[in-house]
């Protein structure tokens, strides 16, 4: 009986195994070269990136676009720290990775969306694509320009195709859940007329509490990112002008402005 169990249990895992590479399917990477030009940079100045499955059969004119999430950094210190990893350069990005969950090619894993286009945003600006500011410090060479990646991003991807998308789904989680409520309306706006869009946030709420000690810490925190990035300018004016831009960081201070499903 234990030795039945056993072999169960081995052939069990095989097919996980299997079916695990299979699901997860190396997509290579798309380096944005156009995108410097416009200022468009990853913190390094190195220029943005995404990968693309292609979609096939009755998905092809449908398009998912995903954010990777990441945190954020609040001070030129943990920016230029995050600058020299993959969520601040292209340079140290992986040149291939593996589409699971909602970016899975395999039905049974990934049934709504298996057979569309499917695009991961690779994240490296360190403030859910909202900064932007013209100026570089030379001792630093941090680039502080999220604003910019993330039309140019989306303006490449219109001209591989998604200018001609039936349905168009935004979606991201955590850092990427709060970019994808952030840009939802933005995305709608960039995806052609006739296209039935809509987004989603995973993971990307987050609440302004006390924490323990009785500080607002993250309050705080997301000041500092603003006032690092720039971002206030580019986060809903909406929001911006009834009260403070780092509370407009927070998606339930926007959720209910946003007009996009």
């Amino acid at each position: 009986m234990a030795g039945t169990r056993l072999i169960q249990w081995l052939n069990l895992l095989v097919w996980a195994l299997v079916m695990l590479k299979t699901e997860g399917a190396n997509v290579s990477i798309t380096i944005v070269k156009d995108a410097v030009a416009k200022g468009a940079v990853c913190l390094d100045g190195s220029p943005p990136a995404y990968h693309w499955d292609k979609g096939f059969g009755a998905g092809i004119n449908n398009w998912l676009v995903h954010i990777e999430g990441g945190g954020w950094c609040n001070n030129v210190t943990l920016c230029l720290n995050r600058s020299e990893t993959r969520l601040g350069s292209s340079k140290h990005m992986d040149k291939a990775v593996n589409f699971t969950g909602i970016l899975s090619r395999v039905q049974n894993y990934n049934p709504d969306f298996y057979n569309w286009n499917r695009i991961k945003i690779r994240y490296c600006d360190g403030a859910s694509f909202t900064g932007d500011v013209e100026a570089v410090d030379p001792d630093t060479n941090l680039h502080f320009r999220g604003a910019r990646i993330w039309p140019a991003v989306i303006e490449d991807l219109l001209s591989k195709g998604m200018k001609d998308a039936k349905n168009a789904f935004l979606s991201g989680n955590s850092a990427g859940g709060l970019a994808s409520i952030l840009h939802c309306d933005s995305f709608r706006a960039l995806i052609p007329s006739g296209a039935k869009v809509k987004c989603l946030s995973d993971a990307g709420y987050f609440i302004n509490v006390k924490d323990i000690s009785g500080a607002r810490h993250i309050e705080e925190f997301y000041s500092q990112v603003v006032a690092t990035h720039g971002s206030a300018k580019n986060l809903p004016s909406s929001c911006t002008s009834k009260i403070k831009p780092e509370l407009c960081f927070f998606p339930q201070n926007v959720a209910h402005e946003i007009k996009t499903p």
